[in-house]
């Protein structure tokens, strides 16, 4: 199981972003992907998460309508679409994966999620 994100970057508050995390390896362990977040000296926080089929998708309240999740299992990637950035967005993002629910993993702490890509960082200047 691999996971491999990309497109972080510095933008300006109100700018847009978007990252990618391509998957590999043990399909069955991709039924739930999500994204997470750690700024410095804060706890990783669930931001979204898809299902296996995309038609189920799940946020944290602070990025509904300006964040969108979406995968593509024929390129094997997952995409978070980020709108309307904060300087408050700014942090590391890290892709996630595991055999759970889009909602399941929303609810799960960080320890619990098997699979993790490598962080990338995002900023937003005000």
């Amino acid at each position: 199981v691999q996971l491999q994100a990309s497109g972080g970057g510095l933008v300006q508050a109100g700018g847009s972003l978007r990252l990618s995390c391509a998957f590999s390896g043990d399909i069955f362990a991709y039924r739930a992907m999500g994204w997470f977040r750690q700024s410095p000296g804060k706890e990783r926080e669930f931001v979204a998460a898809i299902g296996w089929s995309g038609a189920v998708t799940y946020y944290t309240e602070s990025v509904k309508g300006r964040f969108t999740v979406s995968r593509d299992n024929a390129k094997t990637t997952v995409y978070l679409q980020m709108n309307s950035l904060k300087p408050e967005d700014t942090a590391i993002y890290y892709c996630a994966a595991g055999r759970t629910t889009a909602q399941t993993m929303g609810l799960m702490t960080p320890p619990a999620i098997p699979y993790w890509g490598q962080g990338t960082q995002v900023t937003v200047s005000s």
